[in-house]
């Protein structure tokens, strides 16, 4: 069986009509959820005795017995290696908060339509009721034989960070957070290309990163892994260095792998002659901090749905502006990563998704945005059909590349 969407015009921000500049209605949203947004639909043909045979009993009693003498063989006879669940239990969905399991569902639907669209995969969505780390690792445990990969969504940091970490322990399978990795990838990808627009080299930027949740954590992590000399991290409370108090055991590791040059202070003190401002937070950067950057900055202010600084703002200090919205260029849109990522797993039989894997995503999605570069378009659109097959070729080779694959 496949899992299809009924609503095939979706994407991962939810500002995406079929006309850009179009007001959505009460009536067009409420009236595209009703019923939910899934449904499923048998790939085998069930017309007639001979196929019942064949797709149910008698017939699936063979295939049964196949994969109890050999449980490999459940991933060429049943859709668990082309199956991913999307797990969340409502903690941090969207701009939203912890809403709860229920409410997070048509969250994780559309997820699920998302993977079908742009990457041909199936996917179910699993929204926990409990926020017990212990229990959702258990249960996704004893799930394990029913899917191929767990995409983790809108599960709250600090919290996330933990169970995706035991999840890749105790699963032998790929598991990824998109809300830390997804937008960590594609960041890295409009970065490259911002970078080669603008003539700077990239290993020797001077990066600023204001917030430390899911996406600012993972934004660090694979710009260190992709080679950057210096990344600065800052919270709410200022600067993350390895003299500040009562940091969180992220935070201090954090601290220790992070800010070679030992800035102190708040994001005004990071900022001077930085090359680059990460925003994943959802407070205000006033304009005067951004004009005491290096000339013709790099800004991408990705929260949603409010920038951290307004791109037109930006635009004053800086020669290259991204931000998390479809209404503006440049959009950094986790679309562009995930499926892709999953499919590139799941197709090489990866037992994981390494950082290398993460890395080369990104540079598939640069490359496809590579010949084109301007100012307004470091990264391609969300719904480029170039994007996914590129960026699953890139991944599954980077999985043999690192010895996790099986395929």
């Amino acid at each position: 069986m496949t899992t299809v969407s009924d609503h095939q015009n979706t994407s991962d921000s939810p500002d995406l009509p079929t006309s850009p500049n179009a007001e959505l209605t009460h009536e067009e949203i409420f009236g595209a959820h009703e019923g939910g947004k899934l449904a499923v639909a048998p790939t085998a043909a069930l017309t007639n005795p001979r196929d019942l045979s064949i797709a149910y009993t008698p017939g699936v009693a063979k295939v049964s017995r196949a994969i109890s003498a050999d449980e490999t063989l459940a991933s060429r006879y049943t859709w668990t290696s082309q199956l991913v669940a999307v797990v969340s239990d409502g903690t941090a969905v969207l701009g939203l908060g912890d809403i709860g399991a229920r409410a997070s569902l048509p969250v994780m639907e559309g997820k699920a339509a998302l993977f079908k669209n742009f990457a041909a995969l199936d996917s179910i969505p699993l929204v926990l009721d409990t926020t017990d780390n212990d229990e959702i690792v258990e249960t996704l445990v004893r799930l394990r034989p029913s899917f191929g990969a767990v995409n983790l969504e809108d599960v709250a940091a600090p919290r996330c960070f933990d169970l995706e970490r035991r999840l890749i322990e105790a699963l032998d399978c790929p598991v990824m957070h998109d809300d830390q990795h997804g937008t960590a990838v594609v960041t890295l990808a409009a970065l490259r290309n911002a970078c080669e627009l603008s003539g700077r080299d990239f290993g020797s930027l001077r990066v600023v990163i204001s917030g430390a949740g899911a996406a600012g954590v993972a934004c660090a992590e694979i710009l260190e892994a992709a080679g950057v000399a210096e990344v600065v991290v800052a919270d709410s409370r200022g600067v993350i260095h390895s003299g500040r108090d009562n940091l969180t055991p992220i935070k201090t590791e954090l601290a220790q792998r992070t800010n070679p040059r030992h800035v102190t202070g708040g994001l005004g003190e990071a900022l001077r002659g930085a090359d680059v401002l990460i925003g994943v937070s959802a407070g205000t950067i006033p304009e005067e901090l951004v004009a005491t950057m290096a000339e013709d900055a790099i800004v991408f202010a990705l929260s949603n749905p409010d920038p951290e600084i307004r791109p037109e703002v930006a635009a004053r200090h800086a020669s290259v502006v991204a931000t998390g919205r479809s209404d503006f260029p440049n959009q950094i849109n986790n679309v562009l990563a995930f499926p892709g990522i999953f499919k590139g797993a799941l197709d090489a039989g990866s037992r994981m998704i390494s950082d290398r894997m993460k890395v080369a995503a990104a540079e598939a999605i640069a490359a496809v945005a590579s010949e084109e570069l301007a100012a307004d378009y470091i990264v391609p659109s969300p719904l480029d059909p170039r994007v996914a097959p590129e960026v699953a070729a890139a991944v599954a080779q980077a999985a043999r590349e690192d010895g996790v694959a099986t395929a």
